[in-house]
């Protein structure tokens, strides 16, 4: 049971209605939940993140199996179960390896079918885990992607970790009957 149920679209606000009406109108699916539920609680804050999420979920010069990988490889580091629901669907349709995904899921050293695909694990890992990123691993990720999509790629992985944080904090339930994908790492 999530700590801050959704607000039902007939008590909100103005401000959180038309927030949650450009939610809905936008690429996400029509639909407003999870973290976003909560978010509308501060319709501006809603309002910011979800600008935010939507131009890097949908409009960055990194490829969909790349953003996919942060995405998942963020969800599993937070040990955020809704995240890796809502995002594992997204890596299969991205032709993310599914034995990439998998090892990701159970927290085992990946196996990469390319470099790119490793120097972006080893940043996010850097960011989410290690707080820093050595040199070797920013000048892997600049040498493949280039400054500007080194740039974007590191606020696609600040961002997913404030949804991961936000889902977290405030207990996100997944939907009902879905079992929680993520198991518990050892310590």
């Amino acid at each position: 049971m999530t700590r801050m149920p959704p607000i039902p679209p007939d008590q909100m606000t103005a401000e959180q209605r038309r927030v949650y009406d450009q939610i809905v109108a936008g690429p996400r699916g029509g639909y407003v939940a999870g973290p976003f539920a909560v978010l509308l609680q501060s319709p501006e804050v809603a309002d910011r993140v979800q600008n935010l999420g939507e131009f890097l979920r949908f409009h960055i010069s990194i490829a969909p199996h790349l953003k996919e990988l942060a995405i998942l490889t963020v969800a599993r580091l937070w040990s955020c179960q809704y995240e890796w629901y809502a995002h594992e669907p997204f890596a299969r349709k991205s032709d993310l390896d599914p034995a990439l995904i998998e090892a990701i899921r159970l927290g085992h050293p990946p196996i990469f079918n390319a470099g790119e695909e490793e120097a972006v694990h080893n940043l996010t890992q850097a960011l989410v885990r290690d707080h820093v990123v050595g040199d070797a691993v920013y000048g892997r990720c600049v040498e493949y992607f280039g400054k500007p999509t080194v740039v974007e790629l590191v606020t696609l992985i600040g961002y997913y970790a404030l949804i991961a944080q936000t889902i977290n904090a405030f207990e996100i339930a997944l939907p009902d009957g879905v079992e929680a994908p993520l198991p518990s790492l050892p310590v």
